[in-house]
């Protein structure tokens, strides 16, 4: 069955929103969304990632609750900086971070923390993964800013995906 459909849930998910972005329940439109759901994950299946092992779900939902509270945070800090930037400039800066985490899922992952926390931009990745390069808006203290993504996202993540 996984030959046949390699992603079940992406196949019905793409045959959905073919239907929803045409408006349409004629035969063609649910005929050829069935088609491109099934065609779409065969033709891509080389390129889907092995499937990821979540070994501590617990640390995974402690880790979304952060995560959305950093956004929040983040949100008003920048929201403020931005605010009296005529009067106290921010102090924009790229960082290095040296990184333990090497899983391909722990990495995507936390790139995606990055974008969704305000202030934070994913740079650049070093080749061999053992060190990323961050812009950060404003900001105050490096170390504190280095011991602060380690322990909050790297770690868990480590827990989670290795």
């Amino acid at each position: 069955m996984n030959r046949v459909f390699p992603a079940p849930l992406l196949s019905l998910a793409l045959w959905a929103l073919w239907l929803l972005l045409n408006l349409s329940l004629s035969a063609g439109n649910l005929l050829f969304g069935a088609l491109l759901g099934f065609l779409a994950p065969l033709m891509f299946a080389s390129l889907r990632p092995q499937p990821a092992r979540i070994r501590k779900p617990g640390v995974a939902l402690k880790l979304f609750l952060l995560v959305g509270r950093d956004v929040v945070t983040s949100n008003l800090q920048v929201a403020w900086g931005v605010l009296h930037a005529g009067r106290k400039p921010p102090r924009s800066a790229f960082i290095k971070i040296p990184l333990d985490l090497h899983d391909a899922h722990g990495l995507a992952a936390l790139s995606m923390i990055c974008t969704v926390v305000p202030g934070t931009v994913w740079s650049e990745l070093a080749l061999d993964r053992s060190v990323l390069l961050i812009h950060v808006f404003d900001l105050d203290d490096e170390a504190r800013f280095i011991e602060h993504f380690k322990t909050s996202y790297e770690r868990p993540l480590m827990e989670i995906f290795q």
